[in-house]
């Protein structure tokens, strides 16, 4: 019989390394970050003392196969993401910046030097690194940005600012971003450098008053005429492109990690449901009830065969840019849905936080915009299909 929350029963189709993996990052959700998690929303703070649990696990760089890192396939990667954003999608997030915004640049465009120095470090934790793309007048239009790099004696200067960067508080290194001309409008000058803590004009501060994303370290990074030497140039990195390779990397594992947070909606759901009565009978007893759960449990079994059917691809390098921009559209939208419904279902109860489905659904709605926003997705999608691309100057 299938689980009610797999009910095309997914977990059939997955390899006993894959399911071991899942198995090892829940007992660790269950374990050591549930207990956490409420407070940590409630008091907006990322439970750093999480971290090594992490590493420990495997889970950072886990797609790697250099410098001790783990070499998971992205199946099982991205089925430990889901169970990390069962917990709060704040928790999978980090993971994703370290993994799939830090570390793999790292090992994509970084010299030898930048890898043997920073790969292991990040993997155990002991280094926190952050993606500094996004700036406060480019988001979806990331060829717009400012962050200029100058050349000046043996280096770099950098001037600009970065808005939304998660894990920017915190990161002891961050992979900035920037042009190197000044003319550029399409990004073709864009290259990467890596920033420590710490250096002279480099600033982080942290983004408050947030009402999702609360137990994520969300930072402005202010660098003022930042003088880096010729080795923070990861010297692979050629144009925008490069900077939306690795944004690739991460949406793929976000099609299938929101999941997780649909999976702690209705887990729960259904639970209350059960015991809440309601004109004589439980809430499950009564049909648009059911609708609503049936409706939602298809809605995620769903999205978590497209999310597979991804993963298979990309194990064997055929996964393309539209394939990723269908899975994080359409999984994030299906999520958010069941969010919602989830606290409909759940009435005044939906909105306190002896439930995890206002968090989940708040979350997500940060999800729906960040690492491409569901509009942008779309016109990819859009683009695909007719030839005609309707964003760009």
């Amino acid at each position: 019989m299938p689980h009610p929350l797999d009910l095309l029963d997914v977990d059939d189709t997955l390899s006993d390394d894959e399911r071991a993996v899942r198995e090892s990052a829940r007992r660790f959700v269950d374990d050591h970050v549930l207990p956490l998690m409420a407070a940590a929303y409630r008091d907006g703070r990322f439970p750093w003392q999480l971290a090594p649990g992490l590493a420990q696990l495997g889970l950072l760089g886990a797609p790697l196969s250099t410098h001790g890192c783990a070499g998971l396939s992205p199946v099982a990667y991205w089925l430990a993401l889901a169970e990390l954003e069962r917990a709060d999608s704040g928790l999978r997030s980090f993971a994703s910046v370290q993994t799939s915004l830090v570390m793999f640049p790292l090992s994509k465009f970084g010299s030898e030097a930048q890898k043997d120095r920073w790969l292991p470090q990040l993997r155990d934790a002991s280094v926190v690194g952050c993606f500094g793309l996004t700036e406060p007048d480019a988001g979806s239009d990331p060829a717009a940005l400012r962050t200029l790099a100058t050349p000046v004696g043996a280096g770099w200067k950098l001037t600009g600012t970065k808005r939304w960067i998660t894990n920017g508080t915190r990161a002891d290194l961050a992979l900035i971003w920037a042009k190197t001309a000044a003319a550029d409008v399409d990004g073709k000058s864009i290259r990467g450098f890596l920033v420590q803590k710490g250096t002279p004009g480099f600033s982080q501060t942290a983004i408050v008053h947030k009402q999702s994303f609360r137990c994520s370290d969300t930072a402005e990074l202010h660098l003022d005429d930042v003088v880096v030497g010729a080795d923070a140039l990861l010297p692979g990195t050629r144009g925008l492109g490069s900077a939306l390779s690795c944004l690739a990397e991460a949406r793929s594992g976000i099609a299938m990690g929101v999941t997780g947070a649909a999976d702690a909606c209705l887990s729960a759901t259904l639970a209350f449901v059960a015991d809440r009565p309601s004109f004589g009978r439980p809430l499950a007893g009564h049909q648009l009830v059911q609708e609503k759960l049936a409706n939602m449990a298809v809605d995620l079994s769903m999205a978590k065969l497209l999310s597979l059917r991804m993963g298979r691809l990309k194990e064997q390098g055929k996964l393309q840019p539209v394939q990723i921009s269908i899975g994080k559209m359409n999984n994030v939208r299906t999520c958010l849905g069941i969010a919602r419904t989830c606290r409909e279902l759940l009435g005044a109860n939906g909105i306190t936080d002896d439930y995890p489905v206002m968090r989940h659904m708040c979350n997500l709605e940060t999800v729906y915009t960040y690492e491409g926003t569901h509009d942008v997705h779309s016109l990819v999608v859009g683009a695909f299909l007719t030839g005609h691309p309707a964003f760009g100057r």
